[in-house]
């Protein structure tokens, strides 16, 4: 008696449950249930940066390259040579993060700056890519240079378009990069003798064709900036400036040259060669 009491009952419990599973079947008919993945699916996540590391700045420029740029008094002893194109590493919080490093020599004619800034951008959002951040950091550097116009010829260099930008893009803090030469705003240019007149009129500003600009075939991204100034009796110095991004990277470089006597204009043209030269090195390098 008890065995068929359970026969009975066990086809009556699958009866159940299949009213059950229909009816859950027939409310999903409807429109969805509330377990079912929101219209769309979840938001993409952007692609990290191509770079992950950064390469050490002082390391970067050959020996026969700071040579070029940064020619030392003749008959220097050898231990000075060597400090002077050893070059002086930036302090930074992350070497991951932002990288530089600064080389100064002399000589009878002039005195020679040169400044590498290094900076890998990392977005923190998920929908921005870590590239698409750099470019957004790029294009404020870009704005604040000023850069004339296409095809204006009467626009002069900002004032302070040769400091560099250390606008930092996320919530860690800005990094004490390597000190660069700024220019005040309240320089002046005076005209003096052998200056050379670019299209503005202003003694030593450049020449035609060679005003700041933005550059073609440098890297994703890239603009020169070219600013002459002079504070008080001291020679004029001129600031060639290169700013190029390779995805979420962005280099600066900073070529400064101030001449012994107060009556010499350093060269636009012979700079900004020199600083475009060295970009281009240093963006070959991050594709190797």
């Amino acid at each position: 008696m008890q065995r068929k009491a359970r026969k009975a009952y066990v086809p009556g419990l699958v009866a159940l449950l299949v009213a059950v599973a229909a009816g859950c079947t027939g409310a999903g008919d409807g429109g969805g249930s509330p377990t079912d993945p929101k219209p769309g699916g979840p938001t993409p996540v952007a692609s990290p940066g191509k770079y992950r590391t950064l390469r050490e700045p002082c390391g970067s420029v050959s020996p026969a390259t700071l040579r070029e740029l940064l020619p030392a008094t003749p008959g220097l002893a050898e231990e000075q040579q060597e400090k002077i194109y050893r070059g002086t590493a930036a302090v930074t919080y992350d070497t991951d993060r932002r990288v530089g490093c600064s080389w100064k020599a002399d000589s009878p004619d002039a005195s020679h700056q040169l400044v590498i800034d290094v900076e890998r951008v990392v977005s923190y959002d998920p929908a921005v890519s870590d590239a698409d951040r750099a470019q957004e950091v790029y294009a404020r550097k870009e704005t604040a240079a000023e850069l004339p116009a296409p095809g204006d010829s009467t626009g002069s260099p900002s004032p302070d378009a040769g400091s560099s930008d250390a606008t930092s893009t996320d919530d860690t803090p800005p990094a004490s990069g390597a000190t660069t030469q700024t220019v005040s705003p309240s320089a002046t240019t005076t005209p003096s003798a052998g200056s050379s007149t670019g299209p503005s009129g202003a003694p030593g500003a450049p020449v035609e064709g060679l005003e700041p600009r933005v550059l073609d075939g440098l890297g994703d991204a890239a603009f020169l900036d070219d600013a002459v100034a002079r504070s008080g009796s001291a020679a004029q110095n001129r600031t060639v400036s290169v700013v190029f991004r390779t995805s979420n990277v962005i280099v600066t470089v900073e070529y400064t040259e101030q001449p012994a006597h107060a009556t010499d204009v350093p060269d636009s043209a012979e700079l900004q060669e020199k600083a475009r030269g060295l970009a281009r090195k240093l963006a070959d390098q991050m594709n190797e």
